[in-house]
């Protein structure tokens, strides 16, 4: 009878487990369900509860990239250092393709002293430029430097990085107006540049004439020269300088081949920020930036008003020989301004485009400009001889110079972001 009765109540027992089973394992096939869902289709739901064990978030590297900056160190942030053993990193006599408007102590510059410095960074130390490392790295790709005569003298100093370690047989350069081509051939690489100073459509997009003054750009024209952007490696983009001439920029809302032209007068803040937004859109519909990457040099400081360093106000970079030397020495309020304009447009960007700060460490070199030591474009009058100091060119840069630190940041942002 014992055995009987538990038989029976075990029966019970289990008729009960069957009839209460569905209830206990519905809500966890649901519970299993849900959960399943939300990892395939929604992972960051899904990782959002904490009982779950996060997973380690993969790091993307960017192209080209080999390395970490050091701790996140602000590389445009720090101090010129004199340095005459490792300054300059090529002797002008070396580089064959530098133009007569760089070349200061083949035009007569006397002092020296301007191509011993390198920039010292405050919290970490600048990569040392490695020729053989960018030119593996470009193999079978292409580099452009895209924009005004500044951005030129960018390409040049890559070239003249480049070439000296280079065979002459294996490296030659073609000036084709609107581009000029560095071929380094046993690479099967090139380093270009492609003359659009404006970056949009203007009436100054010849190389060779453009006028200085009644400039204008039509809007949205863009792809005008970035047709021929496309399919480089790295871009590098740089203007500014032209868009400041004046307080107000014209926009043409026609065509060039229009007759009676339709323009608008902007500010040229306004003009310039709708010259970056263009640059920023195209880039985003352009350029693969899984394989390729993009650099934006920032503003290039002119040295045209001495008494901005506390000088003479008649007077600017001519026969400056030293460094602002005062730390605290800042750019003035309008490039502040233009400042802001281009960070508000990068911090909108979708994409990655790198922006090399290159403002304020250059403005501390009002030593560095080729002043009067250019191959004029002309005989100079008697009047221009009597007063130097009005024929100064306070825009360009000597080279060797300030503009091979802009290659060296440009290394070390493309090797080590």
């Amino acid at each position: 009878m014992t055995t009987k009765l538990e038989s029976s109540n075990s029966s019970f027992f289990f008729l009960k487990k069957t009839v209460f089973l569905p209830y206990f394992f519905a809500p966890l096939v649901i519970i299993v369900f849900i959960s399943l869902y939300a990892l395939v289709f929604s992972p960051p739901l899904f990782t959002s509860f904490a009982w779950l064990p996060q997973q380690p978030k993969k790091e993307e590297r960017l192209p080209f990239a080999i390395g970490r900056n050091e701790n996140g160190c602000d590389i445009f942030s720090g101090r010129w250092v004199r340095d005459e053993e490792s300054r300059p990193l090529y002797k002008e006599s070396e580089c064959p393709y530098l133009q007569p408007q760089q070349a200061c102590l083949a035009s007569g510059r006397p002092d020296r002293d301007y191509i011993y410095w390198k920039w010292q960074p405050n919290a970490c130390s600048l990569p040392s430029f490695n020729a053989s490392l960018m030119l593996e790295a470009l193999r079978g790709k292409r580099m452009m430097f895209a924009g005004d005569s500044l951005c030129r003298g960018s390409f040049y100093s890559m070239v003249c990085l480049l070439q000296k370690f280079i065979p002459n047989n294996a490296k030659s350069i073609e000036d084709a107006g609107q581009r000029i081509i560095f071929t380094a051939k046993e690479y099967n690489a090139t380093v270009e540049f492609y003359w659009a100073p404006l970056l949009l459509e203007s009436n100054a997009d010849d190389p060779k004439k453009h006028t200085v003054h009644g400039r204008m750009v039509r809007r949205g024209s863009i792809n005008v020269h970035g047709q021929h952007w496309r399919g480089v490696d790295i871009l590098v983009l740089q203007t500014y300088i032209w868009w400041f001439i004046d307080d107000y920029f014209k926009i043409l809302e026609g065509s060039f081949e229009d007759k009676v032209k339709n323009t608008t007068d902007v500010p040229s803040n306004d003009a310039y920020r709708m010259a970056l937004e263009s640059m920023l859109k195209w880039v985003e519909e352009n350029m693969d930036l899984t394989k390729t990457r993009v650099f934006f040099n920032d503003i290039s400081p002119t040295h045209r008003s001495k008494d901005l360093w506390g000088g003479d106000q008649n007077g600017n970079c001519y026969n400056e020989t030293t460094l602002v030397e005062d730390l605290n020495y800042d750019v003035s309020k309008p490039l502040k301004k233009t400042m802001r304009v281009i960070d508000e447009v990068l911090s909108k960007s979708n994409v990655q485009i790198t922006l090399l700060n290159i403002t304020r460490l250059s403005n501390y070199r009002k030593d560095g400009h080729v002043s009067i030591y250019k191959k004029p474009f002309g005989t100079l009058t008697a009047e221009e001889l009597a007063t130097l100091v009005s024929y100064a060119d306070c825009i360009h840069w000597c080279s060797p110079g300030v503009q091979d630190i802009w290659s060296e940041l440009l290394f070390a942002k493309l090797f080590y972001p």
